[in-house]
């Protein structure tokens, strides 16, 4: 169950690295993610990297570096929007949540 709240919870923390950063690469925000304890597996990560795109969230470009091709992944304006709105609805749910503590 832990596992399904937290799935939101990434898409989250990878649209707002794609906003604040400008670009972020798989492995970079892997390692993001992991400083606040999400255990993520490339496995799970590039898909939802993938469906970022995919519902037009995140732009992906490739790069050539050290030899190896890598992608980088930007928010669109769609992305932005998108972050902001959830942003106000995370500030609802947390007021809410901790509601007498």
């Amino acid at each position: 169950m832990e596992r399904e709240f937290f799935a939101g919870f990434i898409k989250i923390h990878i649209l707002y690295h794609a906003v604040h950063e400008g670009e972020i690469c798989g492995s970079d925000i892997a390692r993001e993610i992991a400083t606040h304890g999400y255990n993520v597996s490339p496995g799970t990560l590039y898909p939802t990297l993938h469906r970022l795109e995919k519902m037009g969230y995140l732009r992906m470009t490739e790069r050539v570096e050290g030899g190896r091709r890598r992608k980088y992944y930007h928010a669109t304006p769609a992305g932005r929007k998108a972050l902001e709105k959830a942003r106000v609805k995370i500030k609802e749910l947390v007021d809410e949540v901790m509601e007498g503590d």
